[in-house]
């Protein structure tokens, strides 16, 4: 060894083991021992930790020397950064348990997209599309991590959690968690919205019949060396960590069944489903054993799944005497019949075989049913929840407040009831001194809590109370009932203000924070609180659920009323009111609004203002939801109040953006253009880019009629469209001397982002207006220079035809919308045919032939009455026409050459009925003799001789014969296809 070799391997062995604290992912960066830090028996900081911190340091924005913010830039440093978050996965086996436990959504999220781009997945490519069958085995096994763990995050989003006790505020960490949150509820939304198509993938990766292979530390370094050392190691069908086909199909059927279950509650039927995959995920299980290296199934959850499928949907050669209670009383929900369930109930009192946390769970259901309006369920409400309680005391647990609430008003019918279940609920021949004492110090409390010696002698006259108790304990009850001083009834005072409720006797604080979460009752609300801040003065109450959110603009103002009370109330019915207006549940929040209303009025006329536009935006969204449906128009007032809404210049409002959309969007749904295009304030046009939007498409509408020259508005919303589409573009100059060019995606020029124009318009339900918008951005799509196949729309005439600055516009982002807005326009009338034709134009232009098809037939039926009628010549232009007979004029030549083709199919001969033009018969007789396919030439002289073919008939009878063949085929077609 050489003297300066010996210098660099004593320099290197001195090196320190463990970098200081501050700089550790500077060090592992700078000298690659991940792996070796990775294999110490308790690392420090934590693997997870580390791809927290890499992927931190990878997406922090740069600043340049104009102090503007920009993106992560695309260096060498960034890039080890993403890779050796990745190396970390990697090392934990990519086990989604461990990544989901210790990682936040967006950084899970942020990761998983990394292995996809690393994977060669395409950006932009849905993955739907792809054929896993056919992909590398990593980039397979990369789809099906992403999708898995979508579903996933979907199904725990809809687990409530318990929210930590706040420590003492701080407001940068305020900032961070509520910037967290806003992120995660986006990637939330994005994962829902393509929840169908992730369950898709899953399902089409059970039907693989091969082994997969997911990235290892050394596979993901191969993929970083350049692509001439590489040799195709990465590609072939061996690289990687293998995943055998009965892991990844058990994983996946387990993860299927638990997205299946959580959409059960809105579709009963989906329960079928998962009640399939969760027992297939268990016979997976016991063909691989439960000691899986690379398959981790929670199998007690397994279990608690596969028991809630058996009472959800039980095998139907189940009898009534093999059903479970849980199945019983399920059946018994679902069928109406709630007198089962209480008699179910009271024998579960003697054999307390149901848990309580599932008796609790059927009264919710009950409670919920009868605050959506089933006043019926009332008397059930009370009957079950005086069983549950009854249950309570015979274990020794106090009275619930549900209890308290329902007996707040007494009568003979439920202390007949509550005496029956006690009666009933206990063996009087063989009592356990305890049961008798929970049951008689039970009996005693009701008969204290009663204000009319009436009822009170009903129970102390029972023959469950004289057995209980002593006659010294029952005639000193009664003594002390007689001699009491009379008290004020509270339950009968009747109310006159959302201020009069006194507040009940205090219970638990974790039962009355259950009542606080489930309440949808302002005035229930409010004496909640009063009782729980009479408890204790160190608790913020508006914590109790994270459900509860209020708009960040909206946040600050009332987190900072200074009265503890106050604000929770103001914070929880606003929250709770903007909750049920989101599930449709107008009714409610109505009041929860006006309950909310009433309070600030005296205090604030800032927060007075947010309620009156809140309550503007639920009045849009009742009616729309409501009679808006069948077209019937809004009422004058609300109109006015729109209006007054938009023209609205109070300094110091929190104003929510999506309040503007919502009016802007309501003036064009329902027509009002003239107030558009005429009345609207100036001042409106400038500061409020919804406003200007509206007044360009309406102005836009009402010019249509006249002469593409008077068409100014058209430019100008076409202006306003491209430069929101556009990007802003910036040159900078490497190390190396080279200058290259950054693109940025959104641009901050336009009035808007694209995003927000794309959301303002998934508001809107007028056909004109949506016709208008498409056939702007379809012509937008068309002016690229590199477009072959035309999309063709509806007014697109009216549109500039050329850009001065091609370069400037995103024409990715501008083909996304296009297909977004389609999509969501036929949502809305999938019988439109000028939509039809677009969507089947761009199946056309992307080389689908098979479903531009389906398209195009579908737009000829619906304006065709299913082909009986001729389609009108607009709809089936030349460009669109199906065979070259339909061609105004005939195109032979493309029909001769098409027919000399050797891959037609063999039934192409049962066609030739619909073939009405002569000439091409003729050629059909000609090229199958030449063929010596006798056969098929008898067929085509058979049609050529068909009598109204023949060339000498009047012009009519051709016609009439070429619209019937035409009509034949058609459907025929259709038939294929819908």
């Amino acid at each position: 060894m050489s003297a300066e070799a010996a210098d660099r391997e004593a320099a290197t062995s001195s090196r320190p083991c463990t970098p200081p604290q501050t700089c550790w992912f500077e060090f592992l960066l700078e000298e690659s021992l991940l792996e070796k830090h990775l294999r110490k028996p308790c690392p420090d900081p934590a693997p997870v930790q580390l791809i927290v911190q890499f992927l931190e340091q990878a997406s922090k924005p740069s600043v340049n020397e104009q102090n503007q913010v920009q993106p992560p830039p695309d260096n060498k440093r960034n890039r080890i950064l993403k890779l050796l978050a990745l190396k970390v996965a990697a090392h934990l086996k990519w086990d989604l348990d461990i990544l989901e436990k210790s990682l936040s959504v967006p950084v899970l999220n942020m990761l998983l997209n990394e292995l996809l781009c690393i994977s060669k997945v395409p950006p932009g490519t849905k993955h739907i599309d792809m054929d896993l069958a056919t992909l590398p085995p990593t980039t397979a096994m990369a789809i099906l991590l992403y999708n898995r763990w979508a579903v996933r995050t979907i199904v725990q989003s809809s687990f409530p959690v318990k929210q930590a006790k706040p420590g003492p505020p701080q407001l940068s960490v305020m900032n961070h968690m509520q910037q967290e949150k806003e992120l995660t509820e986006n990637i939330l939304k994005v994962l829902k919205e393509q929840a169908s198509d992730s369950i898709l993938v899953l399902e089409a990766a059970l039907k693989l019949n091969k082994d997969l292979y997911v990235h290892t530390m050394r596979t993901l370094d191969l993929l970083a060396m350049e692509p001439g050392m590489v040799n195709g190691e990465t590609e072939s069908f061996t690289a990687g960590l293998k995943i055998k086909t009965e892991e990844m199909q058990c994983q996946v059927c387990y993860d299927l069944g638990a997205a299946y279950f959580q959409q059960g509650s809105t579709s009963s039927a989906v329960y079928e489903n998962a009640r399939e995959k969760f027992f297939r995920t268990k016979e997976l299980i016991a063909e691989i054993g439960s000691l899986s290296l690379h398959c981790t199934i929670d199998e007690k959850r397994l279990a608690g799944y596969c028991q809630a499928c058996d009472v959800l949907v039980p095998s139907s050669d189940s009898t009534s005497q093999q059903l479970t209670p849980y199945s019983q009383v399920h059946i018994c929900l679902r069928s109406g019949n709630y007198q089962e369930v209480i008699k179910i109930f009271i024998e579960d009192n003697l054999t307390f075989s149901l848990p309580v946390q599932f008796r609790q769970s059927v009264l919710r259901e009950l409670f919920q049913k009868a605050q959506q309006g089933h006043e019926a369920l009332d008397e059930i409400c009370f009957k079950v929840c005086a069983c549950n309680t009854v249950r309570d005391i015979l274990e020794g647990r106090t009275i619930s407040v549900q209890f308290n609430q329902l007996f707040l008003r007494p009568n003979k019918e439920k202390i007949d009831f509550l005496l029956e279940v006690c009666s009933r609920s206990i063996t009087l021949e063989k009592p356990s001194e305890s049961l008798k004492g929970n049951m008689a110090a039970f009996l005693k409390n009701v008969c204290l809590g009663l204000e009319d010696l009436q009822y009170v002698f009903m129970i102390s006259s029972h023959e469950l109370f004289i057995t209980l108790l002593k006659d010294e304990e029952r005639k000193l009850l009664v003594d002390q009932m007689r001699k009491r001083s009379p008290r004020v009834n509270l339950c009968i005072k009747p109310v006159t203000s959302f201020y009069d409720i006194p507040a009940s006797a205090s219970v638990n604080i974790g039962q009355l924070e259950h009542q606080l979460i489930l309440s949808v009752d302002p005035w229930r609300i409010r004496q909640i609180l009063i009782e729980l801040h009479g408890m204790t003065s160190e608790r913020q109450f508006w914590t109790v659920s994270n459900k509860w959110e209020v708009p960040s603009v909206y946040s600050g103002v009332i987190l900072g009323i200074k009265d503890n009370l106050t604000r929770d109330l103001v914070y929880i019915l606003m929250a709770k009111g903007l909750h049920c207006s989101i599930v449709k549940d107008f009714s409610h929040a109505k009041q929860l609004f006006a309950a909310c209303l009433e309070l600030v009025t005296e205090f604030s006329p800032k927060l007075r203002q947010v309620m009156l536009n809140e309550m503007l935006l639920l009045d849009i969204h009742t009616h729309e939801a409501g009679t808006g449906q069948s077209g019937e128009r809004p009422p004058s007032d609300l109109i006015s109040r729109v209006r007054g809404y938009l023209e609205m210049r109070l300094p110091d409002i929190p104003l929510r953006q999506v309040i503007a959309e919502e009016c802007v969007a309501f003036m064009l749904n329902w027509r009002e253009n003239e107030y558009l295009t005429l009345q609207v304030p100036a001042f409106l046009l400038q500061s409020n880019p919804y406003v200007k939007l509206g007044q360009l498409l309406a102005a836009t509408i009402k010019e249509l009629p006249g002469p593409k020259e008077s068409r100014r508005t058209a430019k100008d919303l076409w202006e306003v469209v491209v430069q929101i589409c556009s990007v802003s573009s910036q040159h900078k100059r490497g190390n190396d001397g080279r200058v290259s060019l950054i693109k940025q995606r959104e641009s901050t020029l336009g009035i808007m982002y694209r995003s927000e124009l794309l959301s303002f318009i998934k508001k809107l339900r007028e056909p004109l207006v949506l016709t208008i918008i498409l056939s702007l951005f379809v012509k937008l799509h068309n002016v690229r220079e590199d477009i072959v196949n035309d999309i063709t729309a509806e007014h697109i005439s009216i549109w500039p035809s050329s850009i001065p600055n091609l370069q400037s516009v995103d024409f990715e982002a501008v083909a996304i919308t296009v297909k977004e807005l389609v999509r969501y326009a036929l949502s809305i009338n999938p019988n439109n045919y000028s939509w039809l034709i677009i969507q089947a134009d761009i199946y056309f232009a992307t080389n689908q032939y098979s479903a531009a098809l389906h398209y195009y037939l579908q737009a000829g039926a619906v304006c065709s009455d299913f082909f009986n009628k001729a389609v009108p010549p607009d709809v089936y232009t030349d460009q669109v026409a199906i065979l070259c007979q339909f061609l105004r004029e005939i195109d032979y030549k493309t029909a001769f050459k098409s027919l000399q083709e050797q891959n037609s199919h063999d039934a192409m001969d049962s066609y030739y009925d619909y073939i009405w033009d002569v000439t091409i018969l003729e050629y059909l007789t000609y090229l199958h003799h030449k063929r010596g396919e006798t056969d098929k030439r008898q067929i085509a002289i058979k049609a050529i001789g068909q009598t109204e073919l023949n060339a000498s008939n009047p012009e009519e009878v051709l016609q009439l014969a070429a619209q019937r063949r035409k009509k034949k085929f058609l459907q025929a077609m259709a038939k294929l296809y819908f």
